[in-house]
């Protein structure tokens, strides 16, 4: 009988994992809402760059870009990255009531900031970003979009709570059920630990992964910290003018632990939200648990919710990341190109 279970259990598993995944084809693109603390560290500027990478190769569908974090000017930066892809008209939102308050301790915000063009010059010009939540998801299909989060919980558990207003009459519960197909997460270490993004708003984070209505994979502290990428951006003398490349220039040599390039939390993450968890990786099943100060443990017996695995080599997801974070706007490149593609759902 228990051996019954277990194949059972493996069967739905197997099919879960597969119904999550699938139907985000290359050639049918992936909508996404990508929801950043962008300015703490700069993978948060890499993860950005490869999903306007791949929505530039037909792989996805950028919905919003949202700051889980308020300092001044972030917003700017967010639009900053869209309009040197070509998209300023993305909506973009920021926390409008209690969030973390914390920018780039090597200032390459300033740097950007001064040299690329924005239209949003302050966060008052920006719209919260529940609003921004609320106004994107009630216009999608049912079951279509995937959240991306690579910050803060703090949006989310908001959205959570919120009312229905003139955007859609469901709560925010509601709303998250009827049209996110998937949350993709970095947050948590698995299977236990602390993490920086889950531990800054516990309150937040205990909201969203004891209540969020969906499937989620969280992509762990301990994914990204092996995968470096950036060198061969900076290195890359075609690549003259693109924010990118100017955040990696400035940040790498400034800290030694990033001297074979830095470590790739955000951007695997990304990667994983538009292209799968295939070939690179594989699910552990069962649920978060998040406690009061934002530590986290495994419940293995838990449902609807999947950790990152690594499976193949690290330096492998680098170079599909770094091919990903040299593509600018304009170029051509195939979805082909990273050998994940079509073959990760």
């Amino acid at each position: 009988m228990k051996s019954a279970k277990l194949f059972f259990s493996i069967l739905l598993f197997t099919a879960l994992g597969s119904c999550l995944l699938k139907s985000n084809h290359v050639n049918k693109p992936v909508p996404i809402i990508f929801d950043s603390d962008i300015g703490p560290d700069y993978d948060d500027v890499g993860a950005i760059t490869i999903l306007h990478a791949m929505q530039q190769k037909g792989e996805a569908k950028v919905l919003a870009t949202l700051a889980s974090n308020k300092y001044e000017g972030i917003a700017a930066v967010l639009d900053v990255f869209n309009t040197y892809w070509g998209e300023p008209d993305i909506p973009i939102g920021v926390p409008k009531g209690w969030a973390v308050d914390m920018s780039d301790p090597q200032h390459w915000s300033d740097t950007i900031l001064a040299k690329y063009p924005h239209q949003i010059d302050s966060n008052d010009q920006a719209p919260d970003a529940v609003e921004v939540y609320r106004m994107v998801l009630a216009a999608q299909p049912d079951h279509s979009v995937t959240i991306v989060t690579v910050g803060f919980l703090t949006n989310m558990g908001n959205l959570l709570l919120s009312k229905g207003d003139s955007y859609s009459p469901l709560t925010g519960i509601e709303l998250v059920k009827k049209k996110v197909k998937l949350l993709v997460s970095m947050a948590g270490a698995f299977p236990s630990g602390k993490e920086f993004n889950m531990d800054h708003d516990p309150k937040a984070s205990k909201e969203v992964f004891e209540n969020w209505p969906t499937p989620v994979i969280f992509s762990g502290f301990e994914i990204g910290e092996h995968i470096k990428t950036g060198l061969p951006l900076i290195h890359n003398d075609s690549i003259h003018r693109d924010p990118a490349k100017d955040v990696f220039r400035i940040n790498i040599p400034l800290n030694p632990m990033d001297s074979a390039g830095r470590m790739s939390w955000d951007e695997a993450t990304t990667l994983v939200a538009v292209r799968g968890y295939k070939p690179f990786f594989t699910l552990h099943p069962g649920r978060v648990i998040v406690n009061e100060d934002g530590s986290n443990s495994w419940n293995d017996n838990g449902k609807g919710q999947y950790y990152l695995v690594q499976k193949g080599s690290p330096e492998k997801v680098a170079e599909v990341i770094n091919q990903l974070m040299m593509e600018t706007p304009g170029s051509v490149g195939s979805p082909e190109t990273s050998g994940a593609g079509a073959a990760g759902r």
